[in-house]
């Protein structure tokens, strides 16, 4: 009798949300490996699960050169990614200072990603946020007051300038990743940069997470992780609902753009304001800060003669049945 060893749960886990994943790409696609536990079970599953369906795939590791030894670390994940079947290559980038390091890291990583994919022909970039990232995603923008849409955390399938994103571990725990690797007998790269406690998703992870499991019970994560999918869903129905709005209400302008007031009173308050950061979003450029949507939005529910508003790249005024945004 055939008997073959049992498959290890996690790496079962891992391989089933690739293969779900892959199962809606059509062309090649290009893992983001950091050499990290998370970035290596998602390599090691994508090489295992990609062949199976006939799509070509391949590893991109972006030395960020801000560690001592980079470059080897960059190395050995190349390595452990070409021993899994997975064609890689190193790109390193140069991070700015602009929003602090981990912002700036994060936008080269993204631009260096995007890039390579165009390079390998790849449909789609597979990125190894886990359900751990999202829920420590969605406290931090808790702290920070933010709004649905960035409450929503990061999406498993979304499209960047023609490349589709997927993130297919966000219902997988952080601790199955290591799992796997361990199955595997994969070494994993242990990030300085996580138990640097000058950053606040560090904090987060260490401190705030684990006070929460213990004082309101295990699941917190999962929980916040269930939310972010409820608040995306919700701010992707109010862009739909948005997108058929302003066709109606809204109308180029001399430097700008214009919105009649009548309309955009009648609306509910959440509709209303996500309508106002939409147009400067779109006709400037610029994000509006809660307080400048509420000053915004008094111009139409709130008229007593006030001024024009300065915002970010634009001036809002009221000019008879309309608020138009003119460049300043």
């Amino acid at each position: 009798m055939d008997h073959r060893p049992s498959l290890d749960p996690a790496v079962a886990a891992i391989r089933r949300a690739v293969r779900a994943a892959l199962a809606t790409v059509e062309g090649p696609v290009l893992v983001g490996l950091s050499g990290g536990a998370d970035s290596l079970a998602l390599a090691a599953a994508v090489a295992f699960e990609a062949p199976k369906v006939g799509l070509p795939a391949s590893a991109a590791v972006i030395d960020h050169a801000l560690q001592t030894g980079s470059h080897r670390v960059a190395e050995r994940a190349a390595e452990a990614a070409e021993s899994l079947g997975l064609p890689a290559r190193i790109i390193r980038v140069d991070v700015g200072t602009e929003g602090g390091p981990e912002a700036a890291a994060r936008a080269a990583r993204r631009v260096a990603l995007l890039d390579a994919a165009r390079d390998a022909g790849a449909e789609a970039v597979l990125l190894a946020h886990t359900l751990d990232d999202q829920a420590e995603t969605v406290l931090i923008g808790l702290a920070r007051g933010s709004g649905a849409a960035s409450l929503g955390g990061m999406a498993p399938d979304r499209a960047e300038d023609g490349i589709r994103i997927l993130r297919p571990l966000l219902d997988v725990r952080r601790a199955a990743t290591r799992a796997a690797c361990l199955a595997q007998g994969l070494p994993p790269w242990s990030d300085p940069h996580n138990l640097d406690r000058r950053f606040l998703r560090v904090r987060v992870r260490q401190d705030v997470l684990p006070v929460l499991e213990a004082e309101l019970g295990p699941g917190v994560a999962e929980a916040l992780a269930r939310t972010a999918d409820q608040l995306r869903e919700d701010a992707e129905a109010f862009a739909d609902m948005i997108d058929e709005t302003i066709e109606d209400i809204v109308e180029h302008a001399e430097a700008g753009i214009a919105v009649s007031v009548p309309a955009l009173a009648a609306n509910p308050p959440a509709l209303r304001h996500r309508i106002i950061r939409h147009v400067v979003a779109s006709e400037f450029g610029e994000s509006l800060s809660r307080a400048q949507t509420l000053e915004v939005a008094r111009l139409a529910t709130d008229w007593h003669g006030q001024g024009p508003i300065d915002l970010p790249g634009c001036r809002a005024q009221r000019a008879g049945a309309r608020i138009v945004f003119a460049a300043r």
